[in-house]
């Protein structure tokens, strides 16, 4: 399942006050034709992704969400009431009733046990007072989104610093395919790589026609692979074309949102951890002992959870820089590519690419 990627936040924010927001949406547009384009030269780039560097950058993922799972369980960030204690009340509850379902419920229960934790926990917070459907009653039945609603124009300033935003989702995205194919027991091709990214550049283009922002391969879903252990794609396209309907009913949609912060947060601690476990369960068939490969997860995972943990480190650095420092994947993922080349060597980093020959 894709989503708007955070990453392209504070770039669209200083185009559109820059310029205005055609500009966003005509750089959003390119920027997806060029991951379309690029996919494949990506493609090539998977030699330097051996086991030690993939379980790394699955095992980042999993960590570097974790403290957003923790936010949200203490009732958002910025919250007036975050860390009070109905909110910790509510996300230890979801996240038990969750734990519950998973481990003594069987068969189609089971599967949605992540369902029926959200549902028992938003229950709970309307009962104690903190879930309010306003947005629900204000919220029309049907919309059709307008393409082009804002226009659409050109810069190259603004397409180029789109690109830059994609590029970084294209190396997020890799490690979350990476997190799949464990999940659903599967090794992963350079050609499904390729092919993955490129509907990645589609999506990105349909968002910039339809006023959206760009997608990337949302991270939190690994976890939700792994928990429920349903791995067929019948789950995906279903989930599609939910969304589509959803999309088109705004007051099916704004439902959705009354969710508590708290209780996403207390489904998000199971999610997320799990997929920290893929990781670690990858860089378990590694032998760390040789080829400095303890070396490699050591620091990958070290850089990329500091940068996750604590962002405002970058604060001093270019535009440019604190978009790249400051995303953990990125960060952590670059250090296990550039320490495996120099510790290892690069014929060693290839089997991904001879395997595909």
């Amino acid at each position: 399942m894709l989503g708007c990627t955070f990453t392209a936040v504070g770039p669209i924010i200083a185009i559109a006050s820059a310029s205005n927001l055609a500009t966003v949406y005509g750089a959003i547009i390119l920027s997806g034709l060029f991951v379309v384009l690029a996919a494949p030269l990506y493609g090539k780039m998977l030699r330097f992704f051996p086991k030690i560097v993939t379980g790394s950058v699955v095992t980042i993922i999993g960590l570097s969400l974790i403290p957003v799972a923790m936010n949200n369980a203490a009732g958002g960030q910025n919250s007036p009431d975050f860390g009070q204690a109905h909110n910790l009340l509510l996300a230890l509850g979801t996240f038990a009733v969750i734990l519950l379902v998973n481990r003594l419920a069987k068969g189609f229960l089971r599967a949605v046990a992540v369902l029926v934790g959200l549902v028992v926990g938003t229950i709970a917070g309307y009962m104690m007072g903190i879930v309010d459907f306003q947005a629900v009653a204000d919220a029309s039945w049907v919309s059709v989104a307008q393409p082009f609603y804002f226009g659409a124009q050109i810069s190259l300033t603004a397409v180029f610093t789109m690109i830059l935003v994609n590029i970084v989702s294209m190396v997020e995205s890799t490690g979350v395919y990476f997190a799949v194919g464990k999940a659903t027991d599967q090794e992963v091709q350079p050609k499904q790589i390729v092919n993955g990214l490129r509907s990645e550049g589609l999506a990105i283009m349909l968002g910039g026609v339809f006023n959206a922002f760009p997608y990337t391969a949302f991270s939190q879903n690994v976890g939700l692979i792994a928990l429920t252990r349903v791995k067929t794609r019948d789950v995906i396209f279903a989930a599609g074309a939910i969304m589509v309907v959803l999309g088109l009913l705004p007051k099916l949609a704004a439902l959705t949102s009354v969710i508590p912060s708290a209780v996403l947060g207390g489904a998000m601690i199971v999610m997320f951890g799990s997929v920290a476990a893929s990781g670690i369960s990858i860089l378990s068939e590694v032998d760390l002992r040789k080829d400095g490969n303890l070396l490699i997860a050591a620091s990958s995972i070290a850089v990329g959870l500091g940068s996750a943990v604590l962002p405002q480190m970058f604060d001093q650095l270019p535009d440019f820089a604190k978009m790249l420092l400051q995303n953990g994947i990125v960060t952590g993922s670059l250090t296990a590519i550039l320490l495996n080349i120099v510790l290892t060597g690069r014929e060693d980093a290839a089997p991904l690419a001879r395997k595909s020959a």
